[in-house]
């Protein structure tokens, strides 16, 4: 029973546990096994608590009426986690044990969740793909040659195999879409300044999200309920919703006005299977009774990349300082790997004026992308464009540089970036899959502070399509025959 259980979404397991049928130390002990069976051919987790998870467990009742109550979920490495070994990715953390939560960490064990463990993530959470050296790569439990995709990658491999239901994830340029993508999974990036990053020093443009992955519409917006809401010294605030999210995702949209494109921002080709999942999703939109139309914004100008990746490098240096500052100690830039080594040396020669300059850069574009939501509800264009690539695949030649990892990552992910800078709500859906039984994920774009549309239009996706059933090869089944 606990084991059919733990298939469930995050939302019936505490239904199940609330009424007594099944108790927080079954899931919890369901969980555990199923990372101790399914782990070492995906490396989701970077560090289990056993022995702490199943003593939490042991202090939820029946009757319990916390959303998430006694449902077991993993926390993605990059975020404080008060008494777990918090790596960042990077050999230069050591064994540095955080003595406080992340506010998303608190408000989801608040809400009744109980943290197994920390999941897989690149170096400071650089990457589109999981892949750091310290801890090795995180596989696709579709296909393990594969990614499962980054910065959140073992946060997805860890749902999608079905060894928790939930687990947090963060976006600084798509960390929470392209592994939600790569590994058939919803992945909601929210507006800017609806889920704090406290106690984090907020990044340039507050281009980092922070959010969840999930195999259901619901039990993300359960999640974004629950991490939802300002913290002191918070430099954004998002509108307040209308209702709950859970709310949203069970009512009917009403017809909406949606543009449609596969053009990429950055004029990088887009593979054909990355194209025929978004035009695949806007037939169905068409026959749900929406209005929809092909049409892409201006995006933005060809200063936009270089500007973004002057802020990055200032960002990614500033990190690793910011890191010393936790360990109580200077981090040598020897200790990081060559990518961050670089981006932080590249840093170095960024001057202050020109520092600005980018940020105003990206602002004036924001606002000038903002605009095409005056005449749509929502934007669908393909999540990534190419399926999920081979382990290994954006790594240099040996005597390349680094640097080119970005060039490759830009390739890869053209379309998810431009939402961190405009601060819009974006949310990949598992809606399509290669002949190869790859997923391929299609992005749905928000007006600012609109996640209710966005997460009432994926339920209705989820409704007419809906994709839960389909499990990976490494996996647990759902419940009932596979």
């Amino acid at each position: 029973m606990s084991r059919d259980a733990l298939s469930l979404p995050a939302v019936e397991q505490a239904a199940l546990v609330r009424s007594g049928q099944v108790s927080a130390r079954e899931l919890v002990e369901a969980s555990l096994a199923a990372v101790e069976d399914l782990d070492r051919e995906v490396n989701a987790f970077v560090l289990v608590d056993a022995e702490r998870a199943l003593a939490e467990s042991d202090q939820v009742r029946a009757g319990d009426s916390r959303p998430l109550a006694g449902v077991p979920i993993g926390v993605k490495d990059l975020q404080l986690t008060a008494g777990m070994r918090t790596t960042f990715g990077t050999r230069a953390s050591g064994d540095f044990v955080p003595d406080e939560d992340a506010a998303a960490v608190r408000r989801l064990r608040d809400a009744g969740a109980i943290v197994i463990g920390k999941t897989n993530t690149p170096e400071l959470g650089i990457l589109p793909v999981t892949e750091p050296d310290r801890l090795g790569a995180t596989r696709n439990p579709w296909d393990t040659s594969r990614t499962a995709g980054g910065s959140s990658g073992g946060s997805a491999a860890a749902v999608a195999a079905g060894m928790v239901s939930l687990a947090s994830a963060s976006d600084g340029g798509g960390s929470i879409r392209i592994p939600a993508s790569c590994c058939g999974l919803v992945g909601l990036k929210p507006t800017r300044g609806r889920v704090s990053l406290a106690p984090n020093p907020d990044p340039p443009l507050g281009i980092v999200h922070e959010g969840s992955l999930s195999r259901t519409v619901t039990d993300t917006a359960a999640a974004l309920d629950v991490l939802a809401g300002y913290e002191p010294g918070d430099p954004y605030t998002a509108p307040a919703p209308p209702g709950t999210f859970v709310e949203a995702a069970g009512v009917e949209p009403g017809p909406l006005r949606i543009a449609w494109s596969a053009q990429s921002p950055t004029s990088v080709p887009v593979a054909e299977e990355c194209v025929a999942a978004a035009r695949g999703a806007a037939t169905l939109l068409e026959e749900l009774g929406h209005h929809v139309e092909e049409n892409a914004p201006g995006w933005f100008d060809p200063a936009y990349i270089e500007s973004f990746i002057r802020i990055w490098v200032v960002d990614v240096a500033s990190n690793a300082r910011a890191l010393g500052w936790l360990l109580g100690r200077d981090v040598d830039r020897a200790e990081l790997e060559p990518l961050t080594r670089r981006m932080a040396e590249s840093a170095d020669e960024v001057a202050a004026v020109d520092y600005c300059l980018a940020l105003a850069q990206l602002r004036r574009s924001a606002r000038d992308l903002l605009a095409f939501w005056d005449d749509y509800d929502v934007l669908v264009c393909p999540t990534l464009a190419q399926p999920p690539l081979e382990i290994g695949a954006l790594r240099p030649a040996e005597d390349g540089d680094a640097l080119e990892m970005l060039s490759s990552a830009g390739d890869f992910v053209p379309f998810t970036p431009v939402f961190n800078v405009s601060g819009q709500p974006a949310i990949s859906l598992p809606l399509h899959q290669t002949e190869e039984g790859l997923p391929v994920g299609v992005q749905l774009v928000g007006a600012h502070g609109r996640e209710d549309v966005l997460l009432s239009l994926a339920g209705q996706l989820e409704a007419a399509r809906p994709w839960a059933p389909r499990r990976p090869p490494i996996g647990l089944a759902p419940p009932g025959p596979r």
